[in-house]
């Protein structure tokens, strides 16, 4: 099968990785990853990947199947359009909107399956198929695999615990302008390390003012690096605001502290004062309830850390197929294509 992994922003590669390398180790498939030009300016997977920026060489490339983890993705080209979601923040603007680009959505747990299998019954253009979120195979991969290095850094600075900030870079979300103080307080007055993750669209003015509040604080550390995959195992809690990395930190069952969360169905700790921080740091710990409320959202968010979902993410495309045959385009409407055009531009069609 001939595969594109369709990469329009730099979260989409940790997302897409597993289903290269389940492709790889299945043999017989061929991959090309699409990255795009300006917004993945240094690839992370350059050297060991197939890729392009071009547009005309993905369209060239005649895939059979498509994996986006986006909003939007070229109806002109050749192959199913398989959405494969970019997080599980359902409560986020968009994450409910059909916008008709996609054959097929491959949700990541029940939750998920019921809400677009009623949109697929209203629209009647697209498929539902339940697969988990590939993401978690990493996971399942990598679950012990930083212990050695956590025990290391709890060791060398005297501290017995990990928390990883990671907001939103939203600026109607995000609660980067008031959680400086509140950082500082809580490894102050508990015996931890504060791990800053910044998403990669952060303001630049708000990345700057972390990494001098890390500069001048022992505890506090600022990570630049490409992922927050690594700092989510090695850590104990994690303070967020509205970002799907609270869903992802609940499913390894660790504890969540959020300030002014805009989800509405809240099942963890969130703060509404900054102030909070460190009271809600000692109830999370040890809080029944909020254990209970964790399970709820593995069982029904993402039940599978079974290391197989890339598997089935390529099985559910290989009998798509097998039914339907290969889409040559989508079907869309003139403001799709336009849409579609004005993002990713033309190509000579043969």
């Amino acid at each position: 099968m001939r595969i594109v992994l369709f990469c329009e922003n730099k979260y989409a590669v940790d997302i897409l990785h597993p289903i290269q390398q389940e492709a790889q180790s299945e043999g017989g498939n061929e991959v090309l990853w699409y990255v795009h030009r300006k917004k993945i300016p240094d690839f992370p997977l350059k050297h060991e990947a197939k890729w392009t920026n071009s547009m005309q060489e993905v369209y060239d490339f005649s895939p059979e199947a498509i994996f986006v983890p986006g909003n939007i993705v070229p109806y002109y080209l050749p192959g199913v359009k398989i959405q494969v979601f970019h997080g599980y923040a359902g409560e986020k603007k968009g994450h409910w909107v059909i916008r008709h680009y996609f054959d097929t959505y491959f949700t990541q747990g029940p939750h998920f399956t019921k809400g677009f299998e009623a949109l697929a019954r209203k629209h009647g253009d697209f498929e539902v198929l339940e697969t988990g979120w590939p993401r978690q195979d990493w996971v399942k991969a990598h679950l012990h695999a930083f212990d050695a290095d956590k025990q290391t850094l709890l060791r060398k600075y005297d501290r017995k615990q990990i928390v990883l900030y990671a907001p939103t870079f939203s600026p109607k979300l995000t609660s980067l302008p008031f959680m400086k103080e509140a950082l500082v307080e809580l490894v102050h007055k508990r015996d931890v390390l504060v791990i800053i993750k910044l998403h990669p669209l952060t303001r630049p003015e708000w990345v700057e003012e972390y990494k001098e509040l890390a500069a001048n604080h022992e505890h506090i550390f600022f990570m630049d690096d490409f992922s927050v995959a690594k700092y989510q195992l090695m850590a104990d809690v994690m303070i967020s605001d509205t970002s799907s990395v609270i869903y992802e930190f609940l499913l390894k069952d660790k504890p969540v502290i959020t300030y002014r969360a805009s989800n509405k169905d809240i099942r963890w700790k969130d703060i509404t004062e900054v102030s909070q921080l460190c009271s809600a740091f000692d109830e999370v710990l040890t809080d029944e309830e909020s254990i209970r409320q964790r399970q709820w959202v593995v069982a029904n968010y993402d039940p599978y850390l079974d290391g197989k979902v890339a598997h089935r993410m390529l099985e559910g495309a290989r009998d798509y197929i097998r039914r339907h045959g290969v889409p040559r385009k989508r079907a869309v409407n003139l403001w799709r294509k336009y849409t579609s055009i004005k993002t990713f531009g033309w190509v000579k069609r043969r």
